[in-house]
């Protein structure tokens, strides 16, 4: 199977740029059932910013609970169009990132932060644009002091989600997703290729058919809960 190395240069950046953006297209809900490996993230990180969306490498960030000092610094270590993930050592109740964040990381042009913690600012982050995926809001400040443990490019545990450096992290209204760096052309390929099996389901239920029938599900069988239930693609 062909990969994709998104560390290449040149023709080979745009190219991974090009499959980034076919990613992010066809929707976190698509991607996650496309691919056999990917990790989902806690429904409880959602869209701070309004139409926010975002799709790139991670770059991974450990900055101990109620402390953003590292948070500041990988806005300076992380390469452009990379995106944050970030995790708060489980102190959720910190407002860990706010206007001076995002305006810092939008001149630097990278791709936008997960953080399984909470923000502030939240009508000037509207403003800056900058897609900012958190649990929630919290005016609390935060210390910013040296941590032992703290750092940046290691993995980081988010929930029950691992994440590795250079992952690529694919985030939307419905939800936040990982997946290895490697393999993306046979992804998108498949990821395609459903898109192209729900138009022609909904192009069946607008011509009177039944989810039932056009999903290859067997309704008696889905009563009954026998063994054979259930064994068709997943979709919604």
């Amino acid at each position: 199977m062909a990969t994709t190395d998104l560390n290449s240069s040149s023709g080979g950046t745009a190219r991974a740029d090009q499959h980034l953006d076919a990613l992010l297209a066809c929707g976190t809900a698509t991607v996650h059932e496309a691919a056999s490996d990917s990790t989902v993230l806690p429904a409880a990180i959602v869209p701070i910013v309004h139409g926010g969306e975002l799709c790139g490498p991670a770059f991974t960030v450990d900055c101990g609970p109620g402390d953003n000092l590292w948070i500041h610094r990988a806005v300076y270590l992380a390469p452009a169009g990379s995106v944050l993930v970030v995790s708060c050592g489980g102190g959720y109740e910190y407002g860990y990132w706010g206007e001076i964040l995002s305006t810092a990381a939008a001149e630097r042009n990278l791709g936008g932060v997960i953080i399984d913690g909470y923000v502030r600012d939240t009508v000037a982050l509207q403003r800056v644009g900058l897609p900012v995926f958190a649990r929630g809001t919290c005016v609390r400040g935060t210390a910013k002091q040296p941590r032992a443990g703290s750092g940046v490019s290691s993995p980081v545990i988010i929930g029950t989600a691992l994440i590795r450096p250079s992952d690529i992290v694919i985030a939307d209204a419905d939800g936040v997703i990982c997946v290895p760096a490697e393999g993306l052309d046979g992804l998108l390929m498949r990821a395609t290729q459903r898109i192209a099996k729900e138009r022609t389901v909904l192009d069946g239920l607008h011509a009177g058919g039944r989810s039932l029938d056009l999903l290859g599900i067997d309704p008696q069988a889905a009563a009954a809960g026998s063994a054979t239930a259930g064994h068709h693609q997943n979709y919604g």
